[in-house]
């Protein structure tokens, strides 16, 4: 039976990619297919990412039959086999937040995918650029690779493009950082719809309403998805939260006590070293701003 990779979902329907050998098959077309209802039976729903074993129908329309196992699985965006998450913040317009990338990070951690930090519209920087010199340094000395692009000039474009070649990547941000603009330049003709920026409300409407796999070029596909504003901490506990910041790491195993929540206990090597200027003033206090509030929402939940 033919294999393919479902690219996009809509309606309750899943559009599937022939795969060829393992690879897209670029000549052949996209099958609209339904899935089967033994899936809803199982509590199982197909994503786009899914490489599937699908049959045709007599209408020229196919049936989901089985899902090939997942390597990886995103609940939001709902999106399966990516490697590689794409986190997209601007510079200006709207002003980077750091709180808001720290909990993008966080979900990510917690998924298990690698990550790269895309800094957006360069071209409204400071003159000096001193916030993108700062929060460069900031992620990359945490281990995390940081790129700066300008969708106006075409800036770290090229870069991005080479970076998503042969996998499967997430775009995720915050609403208005001009993901549909980059992906706009990486891949010529695409034509995403865009939409300025509200400076009343200071963000930018969601222009992308459906997940979707785009082809980008040599193997590449990136699900460009619906903007975010915020995101909850429902699906990840209280304690798995300090192994989602990278830099805690090197020292929560020495702390003195276990299941140190690093807030207030004694001998807790986290709060010495960020005393110590070794953890970043932010990073700790969203860290702290990030366990009350999971503590809240289990209060209430």
């Amino acid at each position: 039976m033919p294999e393919g990779i479902i690219v996009k979902a809509l309606s309750g329907y899943y559009y599937v990619k022939p795969l060829r050998e393992g690879k897209i098959s670029p000549e052949d077309e996209i099958i609209q297919c339904r899935a089967r209802g033994i899936f809803k039976k199982k509590g199982l729903s197909p994503l786009v990412g899914d490489n599937v074993i699908y049959s045709l129908t007599e209408n020229g329309e196919g049936m989901v039959d089985e899902i090939n196992p997942r390597d990886s699985e995103l609940i939001r965006p709902p999106v399966a086999n990516v490697s590689l998450a794409v986190l997209l913040f601007s510079v200006r317009e709207p002003d980077l937040n750091l709180q808001l990338l720290d909990k993008f990070l966080v979900h990510i951690e917690h998924a298990g995918l690698d990550t790269i930090i895309v800094l957006t519209k360069q071209d409204l920087a400071d003159e000096d650029g001193e916030a993108i010199v700062h929060v460069k340094k900031l992620y990359e000395q945490i281990g995390y690779e940081v790129l700066v692009t300008s969708s106006r000039t075409g800036s770290g474009s090229e870069e991005v493009r080479k970076r998503l070649s042969g996998i499967i990547s997430v775009f995720a941000g915050q609403s208005g950082v001009g993901k549909s603009s980059l992906l706009n330049r990486i891949v010529p003709g695409l034509s995403l719809e865009t939409s300025e920026i509200s400076m009343r409300l200071g963000r930018g409407r969601h222009t992308t309403r459906h997940v979707e796999l785009m082809d980008i070029g040599e193997g590449g596909y990136v699900a460009d998805t619906p903007g975010f504003s915020q995101l909850d901490f429902l699906e990840l506990g209280v304690e798995e939260l300090s192994s989602c910041f990278r830099e805690f790491t090197p020292y929560a195993a020495d702390c003195k006590f276990r299941g140190c929540t690093h807030l207030h206990e004694p001998g807790c090597r986290v709060i010495e070293a960020w005393e110590a200027g070794e953890i970043e003033d932010s990073r700790y206090e969203h860290y702290k701003l990030f366990f009350n509030e999971m503590k809240d929402k289990k209060r209430r939940y």
